[in-house]
């Protein structure tokens, strides 16, 4: 059974950074393309940043140049890198492989 646990959102004022991990057990990982999503209550769920299983990335428009997503294949992990972040990027975080969602994780930028 294919399990994706993401980890590390909490609060943080404006202009802090965070960084999510997003740990995949039973399934390969290196084939797979990742994403990272989130959402806030009344909205979609929107796409922030993916890469690919080898490695190209894209990002929102409203999150380029401030985060980073990365993958480590031997750890079967994947990071957001969360940089100079802002009020509006408060919402559920969430990564995805193939078909498989992780939990969610709340980040909350809020002075």
């Amino acid at each position: 059974q294919v399990r994706l646990v993401e980890s590390g959102g909490g609060l943080v004022q404006p202009g802090g950074s965070l960084r999510l991990s997003c740990a995949v057990s039973g399934s390969i990982f290196s084939i797979y393309g990742l994403g990272w999503y989130r959402q806030t209550p009344g909205k979609q769920r929107e796409l922030v940043a993916g890469i690919s299983s080898g490695g190209s990335t894209n990002y929102a428009d409203s999150v380029k140049g401030r985060f980073t997503i990365s993958r480590d294949n031997a750890k079967k992990v994947v990071y957001l890198q969360m940089n100079s972040l802002k009020p509006e990027d408060t919402a559920v975080y969430y990564c995805k492989m193939f078909q498989t969602w992780g939990q969610g994780i709340q980040v909350t930028v809020s002075s």
